[in-house]
């Protein structure tokens, strides 16, 4: 079935949906009437309005979250202006209706637009409207970008203000910024500049009181938590970024190498080489079917790179025929959108991707997986008719220089590299083989990856992974979260969860996977077992 059809029928499942639960929600009326009375009517959409469905499904990236049986928001809120997302975080809080917060929608598990619990009441605050850059120049050169803002709207912001500026996040220039820079955040540019979080220097947020507070008056330890602690702390409007320097010329190649073409070896060996290559390199490899794709970018010449690669990686083969010369901004586009693709391109805010079904989970790697392993991978996992593919981004370089307490993503020093699992599919009925797949590579793959806990990218979100579990007074267990959370954040999840009691104890933004607060009886319990080892 084509990728636009798949769209349009989800699309009219969701408006026969939306009449159904619209019966459920008569006690909205409350909460609708307060949101009227400060926000203008045309940036509200409720249930009943007939282009609810449309902007509900406007940033919805995969199909399995736009089915007739998924939890979806009372109405949905699209402020133009700070005094917007602070009304509706008043009258959620008087008519006891919990926000989500969505920017771009690429949360792998929607839960920035829909509840995982049937009949959960609560309203989305999209920040599609907000979306403007403003960069300033000079020699400690930064940028405000609102959240709703794609990453593909920085960056061509960014690189028409100078070709010798850039900014370090992610490859899909669809992404929403707000929801990247809260998760972390990394692209091609990590080894060099490490994550987009880590250049967060001020942001705009309402709390769960409804107040505007930036970096001074939120406070040290909120501060630290909103750059990459998931977005459980409030509405970020905006941040305020530093921008890096890049060369006027940089350099990318692609090299693909079947099995039959020492695909095996070469990746076993780029284990090894990746994370120790200079900085300025970054070789990241698609693995799918019975081929690995060796994709990179070179912050220099081609005269440069050849001889680089010549002694570090010669298994690759890697000559002048396959290197492109062209400046960043041409680079995001060139990386993610081929070889004929242009600036503008990237401003897109929508991709045929939108409209296909899929599931993802991820891993790290500490220590290289053995040469038969990967044999294995490509044998037994990869070469099956219903597969996926593997994405792994290397670190070393910036991203490992940081101590794991800097900002709450903690993977740094001592990971070779990410693994993404991927699986996509464009028909409802092949989820369960399609997403199965990724389930069993995963399984598979346990032996192999990080331990005590088993770490993820909290921007790759997978409810496999764990769920909160709902305690007294309507709060998220601390104990319950320690599940999921400990294996995104490790030791970082405690301190953040304090700095959710700080921000908001009554947890009032919440889902299924945000950060509960710590209860002050378990700060209390934790300050005695310390003053008892004394």
């Amino acid at each position: 079935m084509a990728m636009a059809s798949l769209r349009t029928m989800a699309l009219a499942m969701l408006m026969i949906s939306s009449l159904f639960f619209h019966s459920s929600y008569a006690s909205s009326d409350d909460f609708l009437r307060c949101l009227s009375a400060s926000i203008p009517n045309k940036l509200l959409f409720a249930q009943s309005s007939p282009r609810f469905p449309s902007v509900l499904a406007s940033s919805v990236r995969n199909p399995r979250f736009l089915m007739p049986w998924t939890a979806r928001p009372l109405c949905i809120v699209t402020p133009t202006n700070a005094s917007h997302a602070q009304a509706a975080v008043v009258c959620g809080r008087r008519h006891g209706v919990r926000l989500r917060v969505r920017s771009g929608g690429h949360d792998y598990e929607g839960l920035s637009y829909r509840s995982v619990q049937p009949g959960a009441a609560f309203a989305v605050v999209d920040l599609a409207r907000l979306r403007s850059v403003r960069v300033t120049r000079g020699p400690h050169a930064t940028a405000w970008v609102d959240s709703g803002a794609t990453l593909g709207e920085l960056y061509h912001a960014v690189g028409k203000a100078s070709g010798r500026l850039a900014f370090p996040a992610g490859l899909c220039p669809t992404v929403g910024v707000g929801g990247h820079l809260s998760g972390g955040g990394f692209g091609m540019l990590l080894r060099k500049h490490g994550l987009a979080a880590d250049h967060v220097v001020d942001a705009v947020l309402v709390d769960a009181k409804g107040r505007l507070l930036d970096r001074s008056s939120m406070g040290r330890d909120v501060f630290w938590a909103i750059r990459g602690g998931g977005g459980s702390f409030g509405i970020v409007l905006s941040w305020r970024v530093k921008l890096v320097p890049v060369p006027p010329t940089v350099t990318v190649f692609t090299v693909a190498k079947s099995v039959e073409e020492g695909a095996v070896d070469i990746l076993a060996k780029w284990q090894e080489v990746a994370p120790a290559l200079p900085d300025d390199l970054f070789v990241r490899v698609l693995v799918q079917g019975q081929v690995a794709t060796f994709q990179s970018l070179y912050l220099g010449t081609c005269d440069a790179l050849l001889p680089v690669m010549r002694h570090r990686f010669p298994a690759l083969g890697v000559n002048r025929k396959h290197c492109k010369e062209m400046n960043w901004l041409q680079s995001v586009a060139y990386v993610y959108l081929g070889a004929g693709a242009t600036v503008e391109g990237i401003l897109n805010r929508t991709s045929s991707m939108d409209a296909v079904f899929s599931k993802a989970t991820s891993d790290y790697v500490r220590r290289g997986i053995s040469r038969d392993t990967w044999a294995e991978i490509f044998t037994r996992w990869l070469a099956r008719p219903d597969a996926g593919l593997m994405i792994l981004d290397p670190y070393g370089g910036k991203i490992a220089d940081m101590p794991e307490s800097a900002t709450p993503f903690p993977h740094r020093g001592g990971v070779l590299y990410n693994i993404q699992y991927m699986n996509f599919w464009e028909g409802a009925n092949e989820e369960a083989a399609r997403a199965g797949w990724v389930r069993d590579v995963y399984r598979f793959m346990e032996p192999h990856v990080s331990k005590n806990p088993r770490q993820a990218y909290a921007n790759y979100k997978d409810l496999w992974l764990g769920e909160n579990v709902v305690g007294a007074g309507a709060i998220r267990s601390f104990e319950a979260g320690r599940v999921w959370g400990e294996k995104y954040y490790k030791g970082n999840f405690r301190r953040l969860a304090m700095a959710k009691r700080e921000i908001d104890p009554d947890d009032y933004f919440s889902n299924e996977q945000s950060i509960p607060p710590l209860a002050v009886q378990l700060i209390l319990t934790n300050m005695a077992q310390v003053d008892r080892s004394y």
